[in-house]
């Protein structure tokens, strides 16, 4: 196990009623609010009405910004920089999912920039200040909810970069899985996946001697995987839901990476991917992790093995490990193929000629390998979306 840090200072409210506190931990953090979503869901659904007859009640005073899409844009990041300058804002409460969170995360690191937030995710530069963040979460997926993460894409120039800082951290949020009741199955099975996805880029690593968080992970992807299947059943099974959203969180709060060296290539390929076509990130996740796992598994068949036998309940055959490892793999393409995800590039929009693009974009300008378990380089890469065709 490696020497590790531990921060997480989110505080988390869970259950039905979850939302409803919002006016009072709003209150605690901000005097002037932008409260900050996407399209008109949570109006539809009453969540709006909610959030904001709670902020009226305990007098805060807010400006919205509405607009974020999946694959949050570089331009309304911008927007709402210059509304929160602009009439003096100085907290952000994100009502959405990841997309929204990570909108939200940017516009509180560009306020008290002087300089172009873009620097924050295209460099090594870090923000030294941030207004906070207020969380209601719609959907389980990005983890965004209590991790020091914000994905944004440029979408003057399809590309889509990351940004990680202990600033970021939301001050709370607030967890009721009845609001993911009328999630569309799509969206449903995209969450789940992204959120396995979170898990397995810190599972597969090369550190030895980590069980514990092993074992976290194994248990924490044997839930959703059990859990998705019934909520995409029965969409209101409110305990299925509650699985799902409470293991997001923990998938993508920094404790599943404690002692290891986490991966992360998945992602960054995933990234350049959505970045050309706007595909769902859970959707090309789908597509990219089982490419990349029978890529790299030979690196660590043992590991590879334990996690077919532990996730998958694949009898190990100690004679051929390569089998087991396999074996696992395959289960975990036919996992996404049949809660309804691509497995293959087709099927998302991205051909041949788009192989040299993405593998020399998710590598930074300063031609470092991608990744962690294997350091992969741009031949590495194409390789992989080989692989994935």
């Amino acid at each position: 196990m490696q020497d590790f840090r531990f921060l997480n200072t989110t505080e988390i409210v869970f259950g039905t009623r979850a939302q409803y506190a919002v006016g009072e931990l709003t209150k605690k953090h901000g005097g002037k609010v932008l409260l900050h979503y996407g399209g008109g869901h949570i109006k539809r659904a009453g969540l709006y009405r909610q959030v904001t007859d709670s902020l009226n009640n305990q007098g805060v005073d807010f400006v919205e910004l509405g607009g974020v899409l999946p694959n949050p844009r570089l331009s309304l990041v911008k927007e709402g920089i210059e509304i929160c300058r602009r009439d003096g804002i100085d907290f952000i409460l994100a009502v959405g999912g990841g997309s929204v969170i990570d909108s939200a995360k940017a516009i509180a690191a560009g306020v008290p920039y002087d300089g172009d937030v873009w620097d924050f995710y295209i460099s090594d530069m870090q923000p030294k200040e941030a207004l906070g963040v207020g969380v209601v979460l719609t959907i389980p997926a990005a983890g965004s909810e209590a991790s020091n993460s914000s994905v944004i894409t440029d979408e003057a120039n399809n590309n889509k970069r990351f940004l990680d800082n202990d600033l970021l951290r939301p001050r709370f949020s607030l967890l009721n899985p009845q609001l993911t009741f009328s999630l569309p199955p799509y969206q449903t099975a995209c969450g789940a996946t992204d959120i396995m996805a979170h898990i397995m880029e810190r599972y597969f690593t090369r550190v030895k001697d980590a069980e514990i968080t092993d074992r976290l992970c194994e248990a924490a992807l044997k839930t959703v995987i059990g859990n998705v299947y019934k909520a995409l059943k029965k969409p209101d099974d409110y305990a299925a839901r509650a699985e799902i959203m409470w293991t997001g969180t923990l998938a993508h709060n920094g404790l599943l990476g404690t002692g290891r060296i986490e991966d992360w290539s998945s992602h960054m390929i995933e990234h350049e991917i959505s970045g050309l076509n706007d595909v769902a990130h859970g959707a090309g996740l789908a597509v990219v992790f089982s490419a990349w796992m029978s890529y790299v598994y030979k690196h660590d068949i043992p590991l590879f093995a334990q996690f077919a036998s532990r996730v998958w309940n694949v009898e190990i055959d100690y004679n051929n490990l390569s089998y087991t490892a396999l074996e696992g793999i395959n289960r975990t393409k036919s996992f996404f193929k049949s809660i309804g995800l691509p497995t293959s590039l087709g099927e998302i929009g991205i051909s041949p000629k788009h192989y040299g693009h993405i593998a020399a974009n998710c590598r930074r300008a300063d031609g470092k390998t991608v990744g962690n378990f294997v350091k992969l380089q741009s031949d590495d890469i194409i390789e992989i979306l080989k692989l994935a065709e």
